[in-house]
């Protein structure tokens, strides 16, 4: 599965320019590991660094103007960067599998003369077939719009940057095509990664579609929503009934599986099923094994709702390629969330198809589980904007992790702290 090896975004509210593992640009840094935790204190930028995913996503689902306006976000002017006025620009630098040459992607967005977001600039480039060193090239490259791109599996922009002004140079060896978009508001790749001429902008647009931003609130699971099956929890996790519904139905042995772990978690949970009510809704049933009544996910803790939300997402037998979770910690008992953290890590790294985890938090005992590999310290710089760096940049974290002290333990103590 593909898996994001680096990401920069600049002018994003607080994130004036944050990278994240490695870019095509900065070979040195080290890549981004299967499981991800940003840490920080409150204000340092975390849940505007998750939102910046988000939003990413919401541009091709949407438009860069409807993800602009969405309710969190308030329009671009309150999200870009204060007294700057460029555009808020991202890069994503990712494999699909082990051994293929990176992809990387540019997106810039900006407002025109009426003030309105639009689409400025999207490049996606790779290296050449058998070039494991250097610069990569554009397969995709549209300004305001208008642009070339490069059809099929190996094509990339020629090294030439004068072969566009010179007929015939190079034409019988490029598949390339101008393109003129009639929609600023809209991705490139949205439209370019639905014709099959253009297979790897297709899998990169379902890459990012694909995203699951876990926005779960315990509230919306005990909703009764309308009966029926559904193969995927949605990011506010108001369907729980209706997966289970489907997991019964058609992953019998992995829903099992669940219920196992949930039992070894949350002492008392014996069995959990759905009951459809004579409106055609579905409800939630728990039952702990003392009392002959279930219990309704009304019922539950948050806690619980949570656990088996998250399980229930890890099991899910086509996962999310990118999953982002903030603040899981939020209603669990103190003595879970090493558990939790241990449970994310495994399903990020234990299968072939693992999906690929990103969580934020602010919990040392979650962070307890987790290697200075693993983990990013967000923090705000002395200009206001924030600054990351990984812990295991930190000789003195290292070599006492290395002694065999917790990290969440040495960030409770402050050893994690800007020094």
């Amino acid at each position: 599965m593909a898996l994001i090896q680096g990401f920069r975004v600049r002018n994003y509210r607080a994130l004036r320019d944050v990278t994240l593992g490695k870019l095509s640009t900065d070979q040195k840094g080290e890549a981004l590991t299967p499981f991800t935790v940003v840490i920080g204190k409150n204000g340092a930028g975390k849940s505007t660094l998750f939102d910046a995913f988000g939003f990413v996503a919401d541009c091709l689902n949407t438009d860069v103007e409807t993800a602009c306006d969405a309710k969190q976000r308030g329009g671009f002017e309150r999200m870009r960067s204060l007294g700057v006025t460029e555009p808020i620009r991202f890069e994503i630098y990712y494999r699909e599998a082990p051994g293929e040459r990176p992809i990387t992607y540019e997106l810039a967005i900006n407002v025109d003369d009426s003030g309105r977001p639009f689409v400025e600039s999207e490049v996606l480039k790779q290296r050449r077939k058998g070039q494991k060193h250097g610069r990569p090239y554009p397969f995709l490259r549209l300004h305001h719009g208008s642009g070339k791109v490069w059809a099929g599996e190996e094509e990339v922009e020629d090294e030439d940057a004068e072969s566009d002004a010179l007929p015939g140079l190079h034409e019988e060896h490029s598949e390339k095509t101008s393109v003129v978009l009639t929609d600023l508001r809209r991705l490139g790749i949205a439209t370019l990664g639905t014709l099959k001429e253009h297979p790897r902008i297709k899998r990169f647009r379902d890459f990012l579609k694909g995203w699951h931003l876990s926005y779960f609130h315990p509230d919306a699971a005990r909703s009764m929503p309308s009966s029926g099956a559904q193969r995927h929890l949605n990011v506010h996790g108001d369907n729980i009934g209706n997966v289970v519904q489907y997991m019964e139905r058609e992953h019998k042995d992995r829903f099992q599986l669940i219920l196992n772990r949930i039992a070894a978690k949350i002492p008392g949970v014996k069995s959990i099923k759905t009951a459809v009510t004579q409106d055609k809704r579905v409800l939630l049933q728990f039952n702990d094994g003392a009392f002959t009544d279930p219990f309704y996910a009304s019922q539950m803790s948050d806690g619980t709702l949570k656990i088996f939300a998250y399980l229930l997402l890890m099991e899910d037998p086509d996962p999310p390629p990118f999953i982002c979770i903030e603040e899981p910690e939020n209603g669990l008992y103190h003595r879970l969330l090493d558990s939790l953290a241990n449970e994310l890590r495994s399903h990020a790294t234990g299968k072939k198809n693992a999906p690929q985890i990103f969580v934020t938090t602010h919990q040392p005992y979650f962070v307890d589980a987790l290697s200075p590999q693993e983990v990013w310290i967000l923090e705000k710089g002395g200009d206001g904007f924030s600054v990351i760096r990984r812990a295991s940049d930190i000789e003195l974290v290292r070599n006492l992790v290395e002694e065999g002290l917790p990290l969440g333990g040495l960030w409770y103590s402050d050893y994690l702290d800007a020094r």
